[in-house]
């Protein structure tokens, strides 16, 4: 029984997890990130197929890591643009130390952005575990949750940028589907846990801005 209750718990979750965000529900989070307090985790911008990440990484060898091609790129300046004519404020943007990473929340975000090791792909750049994230690095987990938890300064909205196998890590399997440019938003609180608030695809942010 304990389990069959476990199991719809999860697959209750799962669906609300999926569904998009529609129109009345994200006009009304856009009017809340108004007033700071949250963060917003993106996964990074499309990237180019063709090129491999290798192992052990090199941050600063652009031809040594998969770079964001120039749809992830145009995508990360709409959602940027998208974002300041929504009227979001942004404030710290802290991003995983792959370039994919740091390019897209420099251009999300329109400032210096902090690279962090527990953004950074956990991974490691292996083509099976960004096929199918296990959410088994309980320790990058962990860590990714503290950060995401850490009340952004009064005002304005915290950034993250990372990667699939990072966000299953840290919030479950069932975000293993995240798309590239998708954010995941949370609201924090000063007594605990941030608290799961909405999923938002990238072309909804701009769509909402263009109406």
């Amino acid at each position: 029984m304990n389990k069959l209750v476990s199991f719809i718990s999860f697959l209750v979750i799962f669906l609300l997890a999926s569904l998009p965000t529609d129109a009345a529900d994200l006009n009304g989070l856009i009017a809340s990130l108004k007033g700071g307090g949250y963060v917003i985790v993106f996964r990074h911008g499309a990237t180019d197929d063709s090129q491999k990440d290798v192992y052990p990484f090199k941050f600063d060898d652009m031809s040594a890591q998969r770079q964001l091609n120039d749809k992830g790129r145009a995508m990360a300046r709409e959602l940027g643009a998208a974002l300041a004519k929504l009227g979001v404020p942004i404030g710290e943007v802290y991003t995983s130390r792959l370039n994919r990473a740091v390019e897209t929340g420099r251009l999300i975000g329109g400032k210096d952005v902090s690279p962090v090791d527990e953004l950074t792909d956990s991974g490691a750049g292996s083509a099976s575990s960004m096929a199918n994230p296990d959410g088994k690095n309980v320790k990058v987990g962990r860590a990714v949750r503290e950060l995401v938890s850490a009340p952004p300064r009064a005002g304005a909205n915290t950034l993250a940028v990372t990667h699939k196998t990072n966000v299953t890590d840290a919030f479950g399997k069932e975000f293993a589907d995240i798309r590239e440019g998708e954010a995941l938003v949370y609201k924090t609180s000063a007594s605990g846990q941030a608290a799961f608030v909405a999923r938002v695809q990238a072309s909804e942010w701009i769509a909402l801005a263009g109406s």
